[in-house]
């Protein structure tokens, strides 16, 4: 993957991202809670050599973009993709959302319907109320003390040793792979912790999900709606997915069998053929409505 980082400050928050070059409208991917542009891997790239303009940011308190104090709500977060987007001169978007990136792109649609012109959910939150244990228990006080004093080289040496052991012989805990201890070890950091939390806690309580967008689903009935789960997701469960698919007649519903929270990681080339494909669609249906 080329180190092509751009940065740009908006409204007083520096935002990083990629923009690769395509043709067409852009296709926007947006992560998930402690995660980055990094997380999606060489997807972008991917997508990119199919001739499409592909932008992957880090969402305010993630990855190289600021960490400071500020609002991390959805519907700021959903202002960053649109002080992004203004800045980029893109007036339209296919938006790719992973997770909290889901929640984040369902709530851009409501507030800039104009905007998108395509819809993705991939292990999307905001579509039910169950949600991994370990993110409740964070969302209770006097979590950020917890993980300050969990989080150390030795703890993450000792977690990185037994989820190598479990591997060796089948058992993969997600709160044990290598990409659950890279967010860990990052909340290590006063800043990086603080953001994480304060964005975790506007979207996960102590019993679960607090922010749901089923009531809102109706106005995205009209959209192209794909919906991407794997069937072993330890965080939110597929039955959500399963659930808003019921609630969009339009959309479409792919499972990738034995994935975890991130089918773009256990098959990226899957995933990006999935978007290709879904957006190819897209605009032969468009063409043929206007012949």
């Amino acid at each position: 993957m080329a180190d092509d980082r751009a940065q740009v400050r908006l409204n007083g928050r520096d935002i990083a991202y990629r923009d690769l070059p395509g043709a067409g409208i852009p296709i926007l991917l947006v992560h998930g809670i402690g995660s980055s542009r990094l997380s999606w891997g060489d997807v972008p790239d991917r997508i990119a050599a199919s001739g499409r303009r592909v932008i992957a940011m880090d969402l305010p308190g993630h990855g190289d973009s600021s960490r400071g104090p500020g609002d991390y709500s959805l519907g700021a977060m959903a202002c960053a993709v649109r002080d992004l987007l203004d800045h980029l001169g893109i007036a339209r978007v296919h938006l790719v959302g992973h997770s909290l990136g889901g929640g984040i792109s369902m709530q851009f649609i409501y507030q800039y319907p104009e905007r998108v012109d395509a819809l993705v959910l991939e292990s999307s939150g905001g579509l039910g109320e169950e949600a991994f244990s370990g993110l409740r228990a964070a969302a209770l006080p006097g979590a950020d003390l917890a993980l300050r004093v969990a989080i150390n080289e030795r703890t993450l040496s000792a977690a990185a040793w037994v989820g190598d052991k479990l591997g060796r012989v089948g058992i993969r805990p997600h709160a044990l792979s290598p990409r659950a201890l890279e967010t860990v070890a990052w909340l290590g950091e006063d800043d990086r912790r603080a953001a994480f939390l304060a964005t975790l806690r506007s979207v996960v309580g102590p019993g679960g999900q607090s922010v749901s967008a089923l009531d809102k689903l109706h106005l995205m009935a009209d959209r192209p709606v794909l919906i991407i789960w794997g069937d072993r997701d330890p965080m939110i469960p597929m039955a959500h997915g399963e659930a808003a698919h019921a609630m969009l007649p339009g959309s479409r519903f792919v499972v990738f069998p034995g994935a975890g929270h991130e089918p773009h990681v256990d098959d990226p080339a899957r995933f990006a053929d999935l978007i290709v494909d879904h957006i190819a669609r897209i605009e032969s249906q468009e063409a043929t409505a206007t012949a």
